[in-house]
């Protein structure tokens, strides 16, 4: 059974002295747009999603390497063993394909995955399928100030004569000192039929967001840097919903601290999931 009616939410994020996504062409530096908001990208969240939804004993396609449960080292190889899997005496259509593999991942049928592989068992394949989940991108409320310090390495990378000190021993960390982000989804329910994605999973995408930073501890981003400070969740009584994912999302407003306001709409309902 696919999802019932249509679904809107927001994360709530506090940030404390902690690098919420770093810009690898800017030196690994919090990311910023032009207007110096703080921004973690939309495929940073679904990889924490994605890590939270693991965590909970889903099967995922698009695993990080450190978090690898299944011994295959790449999107195509991990394909190939699931094609192999299927039943050699029955032809598989692209459609019945694509309906095996929304059931055999969850992150395939949440947020649709391109596969174009060169398989040895299908000699080739290219299915795009397209996921009900989608997420934006996260932003601060306000200006984000940026700290960067200098470090040093105890010990050198490489050999050096003399014991001297050799270039990678210096390097730099930069992080946000305080702020509040806000990223913003939604669930449609015609996708979510086309993938089979259903209430009890978008039971698992609430519950990833609620304990989006658990297992997420790094450098970085230290123990207790980055939490969820509240998770709104809109559940229309519709499968189109009574209102525009716009609209339901504007009616969100947050302050610096975190401190958030939701604008009641007429007959639509919402939960605060963080106590």
């Amino acid at each position: 059974m696919s999802l019932t009616n249509k679904v809107d939410f927001a994360v709530i994020i506090g940030v404390k002295n902690a690098n919420p996504n770093g810009d690898p062409l800017n030196g690994n530096r919090p990311r910023q747009n032009y207007d110096g908001l703080g921004e973690i990208s939309d495929v940073a969240i679904k990889r924490k999603i994605r890590n939270r939804l693991q965590d909970f004993n889903q099967s995922i396609f698009v695993q990080s390497q450190d978090r690898n449960d299944d011994g295959q080292t790449s999107l195509s190889s991990r394909f190939d063993t699931f094609s192999k899997s299927l039943d050699k005496d029955k032809k598989t259509s692209s459609d019945a394909l694509s309906e095996k593999l929304c059931e055999k991942w969850i992150d395939v049928r949440s947020f649709g995955q391109v596969f174009a592989f060169k398989s040895k068992e299908s000699k080739g394949v290219s299915i795009g399928i397209r996921g009900p989940v989608t997420i934006q991108s996260a932003f601060s409320v306000d200006q984000v100030d940026i700290e960067s310090i200098q470090i040093t390495k105890s010990v050198n990378g490489e050999e050096k004569k003399d014991g001297e000190k050799a270039s990678d021993t210096m390097g730099m960390k930069h992080r946000v000192d305080k702020g509040t982000y806000v990223t913003y989804g939604s669930i449609n329910t015609q996708l979510a039929s086309k993938t089979g994605f259903s209430d009890e999973d978008a039971k698992l995408i609430k519950e990833s967001l609620k304990t989006l930073f658990e297992n997420d501890e790094s450098s970085a981003r230290p123990a207790g840097s980055m939490w969820v400070q509240q998770v709104i969740w809109w559940e229309h009584n519709s499968p189109s919903g009574q209102y525009s994912s716009a609209k339901v999302h504007g009616s969100l407003s947050v302050d610096l601290d975190g401190d958030y306001r939701v604008e009641e709409l007429e007959g639509l309902k919402y939960e605060e999931c963080v106590k």
